[in-house]
């Protein structure tokens, strides 16, 4: 895999209860970079390097993104649950989808897709992308809170399993899983894998022994961490101590 750069952007205020960061990828020099995106609960509203706006996700398990050589996309990733209402489509329809905002949205993600390919720069795009939202945003609803606080728990890794979640937010474990698959594109069980998998990762880039992250992640040992990380993401915990 060649060099590439990586930049998150904080979500605007205003936008905080739906979207989680901004980023863009620029490609390294050579062949193709090609990214491993992992399964972290979330759906993205994209700018490709090749000039082409599509929404993506959930996704149930890892794919890799290409990226010509200096090349670069962006996008704006939604917090779990947070972009059915704002994109107008049931999470399950867009699970493990990439899906051109024409196809979504008609019209009105063929406009904004030229808008943004008009853009001048990356930084007007991710203003055209959220501006966007944020209008979308106004005339919407807002997320399902319940799903919010479900994501949330699971993210922190501080819960008693599923039945215990559902428990804590005074919901069957039937209504609670009925109303994830609806937001997020798939169940709590799901769920809690790919975000305890995305917290472990994050411990491995930033410098964890592969043992010690495993134990504060809640894997019950080494090896269940290992595979499921083939599970989920299609290679080793090792591999993304050397990638960013």
């Amino acid at each position: 895999m060649q060099a590439m750069s990586y930049l998150e952007h904080e979500a605007p205020v205003s936008l905080s209860r739906w979207v989680e960061c901004s980023w863009e990828r620029t490609g390294g020099p050579g062949d193709d970079t090609r990214s491993r995106i992992v399964p972290d609960g979330c759906m993205d509203l994209i700018w490709s390097g090749a000039g082409e706006l599509v929404v993506v996700g959930p996704n149930t398990t890892a794919f890799l993104a290409p990226l010509p050589p200096g090349a670069s996309s962006l996008g704006v990733r939604l917090h779990p649950g947070a972009a059915p209402p704002l994109f107008g489509v049931p999470a399950p329809a867009l699970r493990d989808a990439r899906v051109p905002a024409a196809d979504v949205w008609g019209d009105l993600g063929a406009r904004l897709e030229e808008e943004v390919g008009e853009a001048a720069d990356a930084r007007r795009r991710r203003a055209l992308l959220l501006g966007w939202l944020a209008r979308r945003a106004r005339a919407g609803g807002r997320p399902d809170p319940l799903v919010r606080a479900a994501a949330e728990r699971l993210a922190a890794g501080r819960h008693p399993g599923v039945a215990g979640l559902a428990g804590e937010l005074a919901v069957s474990e039937r209504h609670l899983r009925r109303l994830v698959i609806d937001q997020v594109g798939y169940g709590p069980k799901r769920l809690e894998r790919v975000l305890r998998l995305r917290r472990a990762i994050a411990r491995v880039r930033e410098g964890g022994a592969l043992a010690e992250v495993a134990f504060e992640a809640g894997y019950a040992d080494q090896a269940h961490f290992g595979n499921e990380c083939r599970a989920l993401a299609g290679v080793t915990p090792s591999v993304f101590s050397k990638t960013p």
